[in-house]
């Protein structure tokens, strides 16, 4: 083989991996096709979010909030129970875990994010590392 050729044979190569590998990561995503947040739309969002806040700022530990999307103009059905699990207090800095369960369509997924404010601040979602 000249060493065009060769040359042409590897860009071809790596190209058809590279598509493989796309292809395989994007259906390796498939099981969230179905999921409760594959229906939801910014209205839903925006929704859960005012009432989770709601929930960090008016519920205690153990307590939780049933949340429905019936006002926001989706036509699939969502809900979740929004959970105080715990809160941890260190000097001006509250910090609280979250427990929310959706469902939609016969599907459930559990989330669990922390959020934490400082002193009479908002309430700020942290990352996980």
């Amino acid at each position: 083989m000249s060493m065009r050729t060769r040359a042409l044979f590897h860009l071809t190569v790596g190209g058809l991996l590279l598509g493989c590998a796309i292809g395989a990561q994007a259906a390796n995503l498939g099981f969230l096709n179905d999921t409760p947040i594959s229906y939801m739309k910014q209205r839903d969002v925006d929704s859960i979010k005012s009432a989770v806040f709601a929930a960090l700022n008016d519920k205690q530990d153990g307590e939780s909030v049933n949340w429905v999307n019936e006002d926001t103009g989706n036509s699939v059905k969502i809900d979740a129970t929004i959970s105080i699990a715990s809160t941890a207090k260190d000097g001006e800095r509250t910090c609280r875990d979250v427990g929310v369960a959706l469902n939609a369509k016969g599907q459930s997924m559990n989330l669990r994010p922390q959020f934490c404010k400082q002193g009479g601040g908002n309430w700020q979602l942290q990352k996980k590392h």
